[in-house]
Parts: C-alpha cells; sequence; structure tokens
C-alpha cells in the first residue's frame, strides 16, 4: 500500500482529528454505497480504510513513523525465524524459543512456538547429519500461512466474498459470513506452505478487520451515529429518515428534543452470529441550524422571549 499520509492527504504532523476528519471526507465520496458495481472504488475505499486503520491507531502510527513497520501494517525486514548466518551464525534470536543447555544425552533445546516457523523442519535437518536420516524422510505437514484482509461494515453484516492473494502470489477466494467480527479468524484448509516429503499443505488464516465506517461507530454488535435534525423538527417533533445497514428507516422525533437525545432501533445493530441476538442501532439528535443565513429564522429569534438558562447545569 501507498504511504498511508499521502492516501489520506495529510501531512505527518496532522492531529488525530485532522487525520480522522480527512478519512471520512474521502470515505463518503469514494464508499461502494455511492459507486454501485465499480472495482474501482471498492478498491480505493480499502485503500483509505487501511490507511486510517494504520493512523488512526496511536500505537501503529507510532510504530510507522519510527520505521519500526511498514504501510501494511508489517514488521520490516526479514524476522521470520532465523537471522542472516544462519542458526549457529546469527542464532535463532527472531524465534520465541531458543538453543537451551546441555543435557544428560546431549545437547537439549526449548522450544516454546513461533509464527511461520516449524520446528520439527528446523531439528529435523540438524538432527539429519547426526544420524537422523530416518525421522528426515518422514512427510511433513506445510506451515500455516498468516494472512489479513479488510471488509467493509456492509460486507461485515451480510457476508460477501474476498479475493487475498497468498505470499507465493496465489489467489485465496474468501467467504465472509455475515455477522463476522473483528478480528476473527478464517481457516482454509490445505492452502498454506506446501506439504515436504508428501505431506499435507498447511492452512491459510485470514484475519478479518473490519474498516472503519463513515458515519457509524461500532460498540461490539451495537451500532452508535450522529442523527442532524433541524430547529423545527426538534420543537415539533417529526418523522425522519435514519439510515441502517438494510436501508433507511423512519423514526419519530419527539416535541421538544435536545441534542444529545438518544433514539434506540432495535435490532439495526450488526446481526448476531452463533445464535446470538442483533444489535441495536442507537441515533443521537444534533439540532442543526442551517448552512446559511436565514432572514426568517433571525426574525423569529430576535423577537422571540422566553426566561430560560440554558447553561444552568454548568453553575
Amino acid at each position: 500500500m501507498r504511504d498511508p499520509y499521502d492516501v489520506l492527504g495529510v501531512p505527518r504532523k496532522a492531529s488525530d482529528a485532522e487525520i480522522k476528519k480527512a478519512f471520512r471526507s474521502l470515505a463518503k465520496k469514494h464508499h461502494p454505497d455511492t459507486h454501485a458495481n465499480d472495482p474501482k472504488a471498492v478498491k480505493k475505499f480499502q485503500e483509505i480504510s487501511g490507511a486510517y486503520e494504520l493512523l488512526g491507531d496511536k500505537e501503529k502510527r507510532a510504530q510507522f513513523d519510527r520505521g519500526e513497520i511498514d504501510a501494511n501494517g508489517q514488521p520490516k525486514g526479514f524476522d521470520q525465524g532465523f537471522r542472516p548466518g544462519g542458526p549457529f551464525g546469527g542464532g535463532f534470536e527472531g524465534m520465541r524459543g531458543r538453543a537451551g543447555r546441555a543435557g544428560p544425552q546431549g545437547f537439549e533445546f526449548n522450544w516454546s512456538g513461533g509464527e511461520g516457523v516449524n520446528a520439527e523442519d528446523i531439528f529435523s535437518d540438524i538432527l539429519g547429519g547426526m544420524g537422523g536420516g530416518r525421522r528426515r524422510n518422514q512427510p511433513r505437514k506445510g506451515a500455516d500461512t498468516q494472512l489479513r484482509t479488510t471488509v467493509t461494515l456492509q460486507e461485515a453484516a451480510t457476508g460477501g466474498v474476498r479475493r487475498v492473494i497468498a505470499g507465493d502470489g496465489r489467489e485465496l477466494e474468501v467467504r465472509i459470513p455475515a455477522g463476522v467480527k473483528d478480528g476473527q479468524q478464517i481457516r482454509l484448509r490445505g492452502q498454506g506452505t506446501p506439504g515436504d516429503r508428501g505431506g499435507p499443505a498447511g492452512d491459510a488464516l485470514i484475519e478479518i478487520a473490519i474498516a472503519p465506517h463513515p458515519f457509524f461507530e461500532r460498540d461490539g454488535r451495537d451500532l452508535r451515529m450522529d442523527l442532524p435534525v433541524s430547529l423545527k423538527e426538534a420543537v415539533l417533533g417529526a418523522k425522519v429518515q435514519v439510515p441502517t445497514l438494510t436501508g433507511p428507516v423512519a423514526v419519530t422525533v419527539p416535541p421538544h428534543s435536545n441534542s444529545g437525545r438518544v433514539l434506540r432501533l432495535k435490532g439495526k445493530g450488526l446481526p448476531g452470529s452463533g445464535g446470538e441476538s442483533p444489535g441495536d442501532l442507537y441515533a443521537r439528535l444534533i439540532v442543526t441550524l442551517p448552512d446559511s443565513a436565514d432572514a426568517e429564522l433571525d426574525k423569529f429569534a430576535t423577537s422571540w422571549e422566553h426566561p430560560y438558562d440554558p447553561r444552568s447545569r454548568l453553575k
């Protein structure tokens, strides 16, 4: 992916608020819902979402700024097991396990596992030169492959299909189940690293990330949003249209509603999975004045007298 700062069009010194504002603006412009059947819009939205996913996370942003991770959020450099120089020249520094101490039967290895590294492969190669040829000739399963893909909130709710490029260039088709959760893994059996000496291939483990939405915010299975209403709608009450993941619905705004009042739309959040109930949508009312001057509104406000102090709670 390109530099996330360039993708969002913000300087490196941009504040969190500026980054969020840039994302919201670009996401609304390129959201797939407004570009039906346009794969370029989907690709652009994924790029924007990926950039915000990195820069919107303070820890990831700091790691990127320090050069510790690349634009895809992956650690820089080769650190999948061995350092340059081999297991004895560079040591087992990149692994979670390491060579231990001399035991009663010779040298003892302490191993606690390591992502992307098949301990049996490593030790079989070592033992093969020390009289362990029988073990070396046995079939071995290939290592699992860790991959990641980002889906829209709409896809997380309704499901869909994604194509992910594996490290060897293969294109894998991933079916996204409706109600998938952020961070959930999908296993594609046999799509990982090929096995050795006739052994089965490992699996591909696809981690799902849900992209931020232009106006919905996730809260577990619930969704939250700000709902702008006019002064007249707030004072007199009205029926207004509220967007949901399954289409707009009509909601009643009670008379004399202040900004901050929350309306609950039951079952209009993210769908449940595994027997879970669907979440709810919470719409917080925001009383919004016209963008341009309105002479009638000015005239009304000038003539209107009402003895109340809206800041009484602050005293």
